[in-house]
């Protein structure tokens, strides 16, 4: 009896962290569920960084040609590419999620407070304003 009740201990261990993360699993290039945006995401320092590669909102009719950052609050960011820029920045990894970003939406010119977390393979990131409860969540999946 002894020894059933530590082979199951030890199966809930393994099956409890199915769904566990380590704190680098962020990094890579992710694509929204809804195909409209590619990000790549890596660390910087003790904090975790993201750019558009790709997205509908951010490149011209030709799907290539990156569209000009016309919203940014800062005019003499008005000229620059969107493309390749860091949209967001400052996750923090504490253990579980990675909280404390921000995310630049170019489309808009607006900036979010944003937190990141993974789970069965998939990327959500929820940008808010405020309160984590007043905001939206995307889904990512890994980008081939």
């Amino acid at each position: 009896m002894k020894s059933i009740k530590i082979l199951f201990l030890l199966m809930m261990g393994i099956f409890s962290n199915v769904n566990a993360q380590t704190e680098n699993e962020i990094v890579g290039t992710w694509e929204s569920d809804k195909k409209d945006v590619i990000i790549e995401i890596y660390r910087s320092g003790n904090n975790y960084q993201g750019k558009y590669i790709w997205g509908k909102e951010i490149v011209e009719g030709d799907g290539k040609t990156s569209k000009k950052d016309i919203k940014n609050p800062d005019k003499s960011l008005r000229t620059r590419n969107i493309v390749g820029i860091t949209s967001l920045t400052g996750l923090k990894w504490n253990g579980k999620e990675y909280t404390d970003g921000k995310i630049y939406n170019a489309p808009s010119g607006d900036t979010y407070s944003c937190k990141v977390w993974i789970k069965n393979n998939k990327l959500y990131l929820r940008g808010y304003l405020g309160l984590s409860l007043l905001g939206q969540t995307a889904s990512f999946q890994r980008h081939k």
